[in-house]
């Protein structure tokens, strides 16, 4: 039985790595307006200046500074060594500074950002967030490396039509991939659609949570590699009924501790939970090896919110699901409605009769 289940594994993980892996720049047309811009000169003066549409090259090295995007461009670099870090006390002049972030992309609820890209480049070491976005509509991040960032790796909100594709986020504070509503959520805040955003072939490992998607709708998270966090991916929230689909990731070995914080308990051995949810879909993924002592630990784990919100009409189906202790699948709501598990391969179940 064992060697059936490593085969069923192997085979499921296999395409799943293969989608993570990073795809090669595609060439610039011809009639693409480009400013290169070199370690020691200015990204921000280079945006201000440029007409909408254009290209921001970064060339290999270390950039240092806050940047703030407001009109549709692509900041592009040469890879993971293109790296923008803090600047010093003397810059840190902008609001995006000020905040803490590394590369900001900024709109408002009259004027989203349209169109905005971020390409092949490296963003570390900033006290909150590497990448984050607001009031945005078609942001494309692609290739970005977000490395220790004191909260988010990439973050997201109020924000439509994104995708988020090939990027990695490692040894961030919170979550490697942040998506919500809105930053400031409270229990009254609306579940936001997002148009068909897409989040997808990222790797996220060493993170307190590999990936939050919060109070969101019309989502697809898939082909994801989530590994050596503390949680894996959390789903929280999404009470207007639409498309919300997890599919085709590998969530596997998330058995990091991260101690207790103001909002949630310890965490450690966590696959995919979902706390609150209404309709969501989880479909084929590769779910094994969570162990931990945290209430949320598990493979696949149906949690109740702390605001007191069921989940309901949730679906479970065709998963494989192996090695996660507690339980590979667990309800833990006493409130749930409706939730189905179909058909997943697996070993334990709370209560027992789900596998």
């Amino acid at each position: 039985m064992r060697k059936r289940q490593t085969m069923y594994l192997s085979c499921a993980i296999a395409p799943l790595v293969v989608g993570a892996g990073a795809l090669a720049p595609a060439a610039s047309a011809q009639n693409e307006l480009e400013e290169v811009v070199r370690p020691g000169q200015s990204i921000q003066k280079a945006i201000d200046a440029a007409r909408p549409g254009a290209t921001i090259v970064l060339t290999r090295g270390t950039y240092r500074g806050s940047v703030t995007i407001t009109k549709e461009l692509s900041l592009r670099g040469a890879g993971e060594q293109t790296v923008i870090v803090p600047g010093t006390d003397e810059e840190a002049q902008s609001a995006c500074a000020k905040a803490g972030d590394g590369i900001c992309v900024t709109g408002t609820d009259e004027h989203p950002v349209t169109g905005a890209r971020i390409q092949s480049l490296t963003v570390k070491g900033f006290k909150r967030n590497g990448v984050s976005a607001t009031r945005t509509d078609r942001l494309d991040v692609q290739r970005v490396t977000a490395r220790d960032n004191g909260q988010w790796g990439i973050a997201q909100d109020r924000s439509t039509r994104a995708s988020f594709r090939h990027n990695t986020a490692s040894g961030n504070g919170d979550a490697g991939l942040y998506t919500a509503n809105v930053f400031e959520a409270d229990a009254e805040s609306k579940t936001l659609d997002t148009r068909g955003t897409v989040i997808s072939g990222n790797r996220l490992t060493g993170n307190r949570i590999g990936m939050t998607t919060r109070r969101l709708r019309n989502l697809t998270v898939e082909r994801n590699v989530v590994t050596g966090n503390c949680a894996g991916v959390f789903v929280v929230l999404p009470r207007t009924v639409g498309d919300l689909t997890i599919r085709r990731n590998a969530v596997y070995e998330n058995n990091e501790y991260c101690p207790a914080s103001a909002r949630l308990p310890h965490l450690q051995g966590v696959g995919i939970a979902l706390v609150g949810t209404e309709k969501v879909l989880v479909t084929q993924n590769a779910v094994h090896d969570n162990v931990g002592d945290s209430p949320y630990s598990g493979g696949i784990v149906v949690f109740g919110s702390m605001d007191g919100v069921a989940n309901e009409r949730n679906v479970i189906r065709d998963n494989l699901v192996l090695g996660n202790r507690p339980a590979d699948l667990a309800t833990r709501d006493d409130k749930e409605k409706g939730n189905k598990f179909i058909n997943n391969v697996c070993q334990s179940s709370e209560p027992a009769g789900s596998c």
